[in-house]
């Protein structure tokens, strides 16, 4: 079976860590290198990569961080701190427990990402088993690589599906890294903007939703990137099957808890040197938004 670059978008070679530079994709597919844990916390700070590709990018960084006898409490530090709406802690304090075990960091960390990957697979796989042949689905931002993969599953059980994606303003992650990875494994997708969910769903042109999750709380609320809320809210108006693609809960209890991160406004102003408004002009960019449970037909785990 075939992945997505997106699904597994860091590699470790050497004591280099390179980083599929996300910002670039659809135009090119370039890595960065990141040869310590500042590098790795700009790359994260920067949006250079996500999703999954910071789980991956902090893990290999402690490896890293560890060859090159750092503190790693302080590395923790930095990398819990780049975007707080992300539940970083979870994994830096499952690495930091390992070296207060004495368990061999290393071997360590690179069994619980061979075991993440296969978490992964079967997250997709438990997804595809949720379509039906002829399935028209509409999904926002990008799951790093997952939305290919469930297509593929699907296929493999004798089913067809196809895909709308919001561009998902203002990073348009939708547009540039979904739309692409779908149509690079032969997918039939089509693009809209994140205005059109309600008309689309009103002309009865989708069938189910599936988004991923940047954090998950113990009563079942998610983050998502900006704009998935609403999209939750129209579903349910329209009585469409709502799916959450989940990382691991947190210790936090609801989404009331969450830290919602506030983008610099000129990422809302400017696209690759364009000012898309007047420069003196104030902007908001909340990063995330929450989803309440209620809203949620379907909470689909990542156990790990």
């Amino acid at each position: 079976m075939k992945f997505s670059p997106l699904f597994w978008p860091i590699q470790l070679r050497g004591n280099v860590i390179y980083i599929l530079d996300e910002t670039k994709l659809p135009q090119k597919l370039v890595y960065l290198k990141a040869k310590n844990y500042l590098d790795a916390c700009r790359a994260i700070k920067e949006m250079k990569t996500r999703a999954v590709g910071q789980v991956l990018l902090v893990m290999y960084t402690f490896i890293l961080s560890n060859r090159q006898h750092k503190n790693l409490a302080k590395v923790a530090q930095a990398i819990n701190v780049t975007r707080p709406t992300l539940s970083f802690k979870f994994l830096t304090d499952m690495v930091l427990g390992w070296q207060k075990q004495g368990a061999p960091l290393e071997k360590s960390t690179l069994g619980f990402l061979e075991m993440l990957k296969g978490k992964r697979i079967e997250q997709a796989k438990e997804t595809a088993k949720l379509l039906k042949n002829g399935d028209v689905i509409l999904t926002h931002c990008n799951v790093s690589g997952l939305m290919p993969l469930i297509a593929e599953f699907a296929k493999e059980q004798g089913k067809k599906a196809s895909f709308y994606v919001t561009e998902t303003r203002p990073y348009l992650q939708g547009s540039r890294l979904t739309a692409w990875e779908i149509m690079r494994a032969g997918f039939d997708v089509t693009i809209i903007t994140d205005n059109m969910v309600a008309y689309l769903l009103s002309l009865g042109k989708v069938t189910k939703i599936i988004v991923g999750a940047d954090h998950l709380t113990q009563n079942g609320d998610i983050a998502n990137k900006i704009g998935t809320y609403q999209i939750a809210v129209v579903a349910k108006y329209f009585k469409i099957p709502f799916y959450v693609l989940c990382p691991p809960a947190s210790k936090l209890k609801s989404g009331k808890e969450i830290k919602i991160e506030i983008r610099p406004p000129d990422e809302l102003k400017i696209y690759q040197g364009l000012h898309l408004a007047p420069k003196e002009v104030k902007a908001y960019y909340p990063a995330f938004d929450v989803t309440p449970a209620k809203l949620i037909t379907k909470h689909i785990y990542l156990e790990v």
